[in-house]
């Protein structure tokens, strides 16, 4: 124990000091460059710049909030799917849960559109949009979840996940062909994922779901540590199993869908960033990988925005096609350097 604690803490301290300079780089870059001392002082009251007042607290401190609160609840989605699947393939995106989240907000922007007209979809309120999203992604996940105790093998329930992503998807594409253009269009832009989207509203609302669900993963986190053992030693430990698991599917639910909700289908998040934690932090506590993930989540999905920002010019790139150009290589190159990954 005693060489491990140092370890512990010295990885920790390195996720801290990335967290801290992607917290500062993603408010510094972008279509203005604002330096490190304006920063400073207008975080500390001193400004005098108004515009770069403006642009730092009416929207990139807002959006770098929302990379914070995405990133963290998808991380922390992943973590806790690998660890109740016990699979290192195991997450929101791959196994579907982001796939059941889209079909949820397709079906509420959709449906509105189709059978209540023009006017009650544009009067759609941010608590149905993340409520719709949680419902999808929960309905995924207990048919992720009936599979996974029938069928052991991991091919076969990824499988399953990428089935029920086609299924969904082929659901979206029907109900796409009899909406307006203009539920389409809002549909569309939100597949794309957006951080500076989110109004002050939302953000507080995705906040209220992430941290519930954050909290509830950390009370959860001695059931997490035996269920990482397999069931029969979690019921060893008292371990309520049958409970705990309806639980983690409603944390998971609300994580997935929360985020999913406002910012869009977030790829390879979920997937890479417990891996990449586990190689500067190798414990199976997570009363300790449950905030080094939520830390490293919100970090990686804070270097994402910074890239799609394009800082010194105008346009931005859509963060879903950033995650998933940065997180795969992370993913491939885990898998190469680490072969146990797919054990």
């Amino acid at each position: 124990m005693t060489n491990k604690r140092p370890r512990f803490s010295f990885g920790l301290m390195i996720l801290g000091f990335n967290f801290v300079l992607a917290f500062i780089l993603n408010l510094s870059l972008g279509s203005v460059i604002i330096p490190f001392e304006s920063i400073w002082k207008v975080i500390s009251g001193q400004s005098t710049d108004s515009s770069a007042f403006y642009i730092l607290v009416d929207y990139r401190l807002p959006k770098a909030f929302a990379a914070l609160t995405v990133g963290g609840s998808l991380a922390l989605s992943g973590l806790i799917m690998q660890t109740f699947f016990r699979n290192p393939l195991a997450g929101p995106f791959v196994l579907g849960i982001s796939s059941g989240a889209s079909l949820g907000v397709a079906v509420l922007f959709f449906g509105s559109s189709i059978f209540l007209g023009g006017v009650a979809f544009q009067n759609l309120s941010s608590l149905s949009i993340i409520l719709a999203s949680s419902a999808g992604s929960a309905v995924v996940f207990g048919i992720i979840l009936t599979v996974a105790l029938r069928l052991k093998d991991v091919m076969g329930l990824l499988i399953v996940g990428l089935m029920l992503g086609s299924f969904t998807a082929a659901i979206v594409t029907i109900l796409s062909n009899f909406s307006s253009a203009e539920a389409l269009q809002r549909y569309v832009f939100w597949t794309y994922g957006s951080l500076g989207n989110i109004n002050p509203t939302e953000l507080n609302y995705m906040i209220a779901f992430v941290a519930l669900g954050s909290g509830g993963a950390l009370w959860l986190s001695k059931s997490l540590n035996g269920l990482l053992m397999g069931e029969s030693y979690a019921k060893s430990m008292g371990v309520a199993v049958k409970k705990n698991r309806t639980l983690l599917l409603v944390i998971t639910s609300l994580l997935a869908g929360a985020s999913t909700a406002f910012a869009g289908p977030i790829g390879f998040v979920g997937l890479a960033v417990p891996h990449l934690v586990r190689l500067l932090i190798p414990t199976g506590d997570h009363r300790i990988l449950i905030p080094a993930v939520l830390m490293t989540g919100g970090t990686l999905l804070l270097l994402c925005d910074t890239l799609s920002q394009l800082p010194g010019f105008e346009g931005t790139l859509p963060i879903n096609g950033v995650t998933s150009l940065i997180g795969a290589p992370i993913l491939v190159s885990l898998i190469l350097s680490k072969r146990k990954i797919l054990m």
